[in-house]
């Protein structure tokens, strides 16, 4: 038992690595999603020929400025797709991580018995510990992932009839992301690695 928890450890240890992915990326998601809401609540303004004063006289200048802000627009858009396709990855790999977890307690030559899944070896986890662990792992990015991705088309929504309180509400519940309790996943992980810090 004691190698398949070391087994299951190294699950773990790839796991955290996918968090720290998912931490970088939730830094870049904030920067574009605050971006991209900067430019809409600027074209309410900048769709009013009356906020150019004596720059309308220089030909096209309100066109030229809207067409501008909308391809910076469009770019960081396209940007926050890639970043929420970078997301689905690291979900899809934690989902891996705890698949290939689940197959391995399947495939030994005999199947553990419930006592023996909740079996303990002094401080090392048991093995539904190390199973539990990985899959709400994955719950929880997979969960969180999906919120993302509707907050990003929300915002795509506003584009053509901006609100400024709803790109803050959107904003804010974006930044107070992650949903994912720091102090739950760490349990986790001192569970799971409970011999090393002892």
């Amino acid at each position: 038992m004691e190698a398949v928890v070391k087994k299951y450890q190294q699950r773990f240890r790839r796991a955290r690595d996918e968090m720290d992915r998912w931490a970088n990326l939730q830094s870049r998601l904030i920067l574009q999603f605050t971006s991209s809401s900067s430019i809409i609540q600027r074209l309410q303004v900048l769709r009013d020929s009356k906020n150019y004063g004596c720059l309308n006289n220089i030909g096209d200048i309100k066109d030229a400025v809207l067409t501008k802000q909308m391809e910076s627009l469009q770019s960081i858009l396209l940007s926050m797709k890639k970043t929420l396709e970078e997301f689905h990855g690291v979900v899809l790999r934690l989902e891996k991580i705890h698949r290939d977890g689940r197959q391995m307690m399947r495939g030994g030559s005999s199947q553990p018995s419930l006592k023996q899944l909740k079996q303990r070896v002094g401080v090392k986890p048991s093995l539904a510990d190390c199973l539990d662990g990985l899959m709400l792992l994955h719950e929880m990015h997979h969960f969180e992932y999906l919120l993302k991705s509707s907050l990003v088309s929300a915002l795509s929504t506003l584009i053509l009839k901006p609100n400024s309180c709803d790109l803050s509400a959107l904003q804010q519940l974006l930044i107070d992301q992650p949903n994912i309790p720091k102090e739950e996943v760490q349990v986790i992980f001192d569970i799971i690695f409970a011999e090393e810090i002892s």
